[in-house]
This record gives structure tokens, sequence and C-alpha cells, in this order.
């Protein structure tokens, strides 16, 4: 049973990690569309008629075809998101809600459907009509696409778009969304953040800007108040390792947005999910009482990132949200960690115990039994995540310092699990991320660590190269 639960979590986290994969690499664009909305709008900080004219077109194409576009990449390259973008076009003008979630089906729709036509196609077509069969197909696949996007997929998705605003409404109407906390809390140290932020929170808090200039749905899981709080009471509770290195988490969580960075601190004692989650509550209920939001998302989800997103009126409810969470959080955690009848704490026992919980299996050494690839031929070191942008960043750069400074030229650097390269020779990831990544790149060596703000197998991978140069 146990082997089952961890297969079905990592088929969510995979399937998380692809709706995600379609909204990170156009976050910048989602940043853009949300500063122009927060300036210029008849509300905004520098209202501006001519200005505001950009803010529809590109929440209604600019953003569902750029989705659209990253879906069909991921499942087949270049030509999928050719054919998922134009695909698209068909939900995106036949339905008068913002079509995010209609481009996230019909993207990666186009891109499966024209690479199994390429293999229907392959090695039966003559030469010299190889470019007509190759541009042909592709654009008749579009246009069937786009006429059933038109007719059939972008009525049922915004129905499917209404029901659940109907919902998140009938919550809010309620006021039981702070509740929402229960299940989003655990589910981020899971890693299930991006797909819920992005996946589902993203999508419907975008149709509610649309009509109300500003929305509580993207707070809920990006708020970063309940992790400040956690390591905020290691940093004065704590003990050993974790306590020394709770004050540099902090900076990174609160002011860089890598919320990754506090995951192993609550995997390291499970009991303060109580205390995320009633900083989250609490969070949420101020927001709600001062009607804050914000206009787009926070992406990472930085108190910096927080100050953008946030529109003209609501910055007392945002901040006042934020810092009432991290506080609720930080007393509770404070109560568990002086509570705790531990005597040694250190980041390694999380290990052991996030294991235990998820029925995996320990790595002493941090490696894949069975890798093809020794340390003599590592050329190229990847760090990878969940999204490719956070926390494998943080760690491709420590590592980064750590190979120049040993004088060695081997190449490091991030992505997410989704897009690892095939040329990679060593791959770096969070325990609880190493199996997907093995599946993804069963050739490379795979090394897993519990903290990539500072783990000892940095320093392994790097006495590892040295012995074999």
């Amino acid at each position: 049973m146990e082997n089952q639960n961890v297969g079905f979590k990592a088929k969510v986290q995979k399937f998380g990690t692809f709706l995600s994969g379609m909204v990170m690499p156009n976050m910048g664009a989602f940043i853009a569309w949300g500063l122009i909305t927060a300036l210029f709008i008849a509300t905004g900080w520098l209202p501006n008629e001519e200005f505001s004219k950009m803010v529809s077109p590109m929440l209604v194409y600019l953003l569902p075809i750029l989705i659209a576009y990253s879906g069909g990449k991921i499942v087949y390259g270049e030509r999928g998101g050719v054919v998922g973008a134009a695909s698209a076009i068909g939900v995106i003008v036949g339905s008068s809600i913002p079509m995010l979630l209609g481009a996230m089906m019909m993207g990666p729709l186009g891109g499966f459907l024209i690479k199994k036509i390429d293999q229907m196609f392959e090695g039966k077509v003559k030469a010299g009509f190889e470019m007509l069969i190759n541009n042909f197909s592709a654009g008749i696949l579009a246009t069937l696409l786009a006429l059933l996007g038109y007719v059939v997929v972008g009525p049922a998705v915004e129905a499917l778009s209404n029901f659940l605003a109907s919902g998140v409404d009938l919550i809010m109407n309620m006021g039981i969304l702070p509740l929402v906390h229960i299940f989003i809390e655990p589910a981020k140290v899971l890693f299930l953040n991006n797909a819920i932020n992005h996946g589902i929170l993203g999508p419907l808090g975008v149709e509610q800007v649309a009509q109300n200039g500003k929305s509580i749905l993207f707070m809920l899981e990006s708020n970063p108040g309940p992790g400040l709080g956690v390591l905020l009471a290691y940093m004065l509770f704590g003990r050993g390792i974790p306590k020394a290195s709770a004050s540099s988490a902090a900076i990174i969580h609160f002011l860089g947005g890598i919320h990754e960075i506090y995951f192993p601190y609550i995997l390291m004692k499970p009991i303060l999910l109580l205390a995320v989650i009633a900083g989250g509550m609490s969070g949420t209920l101020i927001f709600t009482i001062f009607g804050a939001g914000l206009v787009a998302t926070p992406s990472p989800g930085s108190i910096f990132a927080y100050a953008a997103m946030t529109p003209k009126g609501n910055y007392v409810g945002v901040f006042l949200g934020v810092a009432v969470a991290a506080a609720v959080s930080f007393v509770s955690a404070s109560i568990i960690l002086k509570g705790s009848k531990q005597k040694d704490e250190d980041l390694d026992s999380a290990v052991s115990k996030m294991e235990e919980m998820k029925g995996k299996k320990s790595s002493v050494s941090g490696l894949i039994s069975g890798a093809a690839k020794s340390y003599k031929d590592v050329k190229k070191i990847v760090f990878a995540c969940d999204a490719g942008m956070g926390s494998s960043a943080m760690g491709a750069s420590i590592l980064k310092k750590k190979v120049k400074d040993a004088g060695l030229d081997t190449i490091v650097t991030n992505t997410s699990i989704t897009n690892l390269p095939d040329d990679v020779d060593l791959v770096v990831t969070h325990k609880d991320l190493t199996e997907r990544a093995a599946q993804k790149s069963p050739k490379a060596i795979h090394v897993s660590v519990d903290n990539f703000l500072g783990s000892p197998r940095y320093d392994e991978i790097i006495e590892e190269l040295k012995k074999s140069r």
C-alpha cells in the first residue's frame, strides 16, 4: 500500500510539474500584464486610458497563446509548440472568458497529435516532399483543432471555469476560505506547490482580476508569512545545523521568494505542518477581512513580488496578512520546538524521517545505484527542481562557485526535471524528486540532497571530480 501511495504521489507531482511547466516559462509576461494592470487601469496608480488598452489583449490573447505554445513544446518541441499555439485560437475566440485552462488543454493536445502524425509519415515521404508534408500536416491539424476548440472545448471549459468560480465565490461568501490551508500547506511540502499555484489558483485568479481588478487567490499558496514564521522559530528555538542555517534560509525564502527552502525544516518535524496551516489560515482571514488581493501571481513568492503585484489601496491588508501569518506560524512553531524532547537536530535527520513518512528507500551515498556514468565522464552538472527556477538556481550557484574555486572546468546549470537535457552527466535534486529525475535521465549520475542551501553532498561531488581528473 505504501508503494502505491508513493507511486500515486509521484504521478500527481509529475502532472503538477507539467502544468507549471506551461506557466513558469511565461511568468515574465504574466508579471508584465500585472504591472500594466496595476498602473494604468482606471483604479490604478497612474490611470491612462490609452495604455490600459493593452490589458485586455494581453489577457485574452497573449497569455493563453504563450501557455499553449509552452504546452505543445513540452510534448514535441518547437513544432508541437507552434501547432499547440495555433490550435488554442479556437478556445480563445470561442469563449467570453480568459482561456488559460483551455490553452493548457489545447497546447499539449496539439503537440501530441502532430507528434503522432509525424511518426505515421516517418520513412514514407518521398525525397523533396518533406517540407510540403510537414507544413501542410501541421497547418491542417491546427485548423481542425482550432475548429474543435471553438465549437466544443471552449464552451466546455467556459462552463467548467464558471462552475469552479462559483464554487470559489460560495466558499468566500461562507467565510470558510481560510480552511483551504488545511490542504494547501501539506500539499506544498510534498512539492505540489507549483501545481496548486499555477495550475489551479492562477487561472481562477486571472478571471477574478478581469472582473474585479484583483484576486485573493494569488495569495493562498504564495504567502511567505507561514514559512517565515517557522524559520524564525528555528532561529530562536532550534538546535544544531537547523538553527545555524535558518537565518540564511529565512532571507532566501522571504526576500528571494524560494519557498522550497523551508520544506526540509517542516519534514524534520511534520507536526510543524500545524504551524504553517495556522499561519496560512490567519493570513487569509486578514486578507478576507480587508478585501485584499493581487493583480497577478507573485512569482517567486517574495515580499518584493507581493509589493509589485499589490494594487492601489490594498497595501495595508496585504502586508498585514503576511505579518499576521508569520506571527501566528512563529508562535505555533515556537511552542512545538520548545516542547520537543529531541536533543539533537540536523537536516540529515530529516532525510530518514522523510523516507519513513513517504516509504522511500534510503540512499546513504546519495547516488542511485546502477548509474551508467562515472565521475570521470562528468562534464555537465544540472540542478533540477520542480520548476527549474527557484531552489535549483540557488543550488547551482553554490556549486558553481565551488567548482570555480577547485579549478575545474565542469559546467553547472539548472533546469526543471521536465527539461533535463540529454547530455547531462550528473543531476542534483531534492531527495523527494530524485526518482522522477532518474526516470527522465536514467544514464546520468544522480545525487540527492535534503537542502539546496548547504548540503555536504556538494563537497563530496567536488572531491569525486578531483579524484577522477
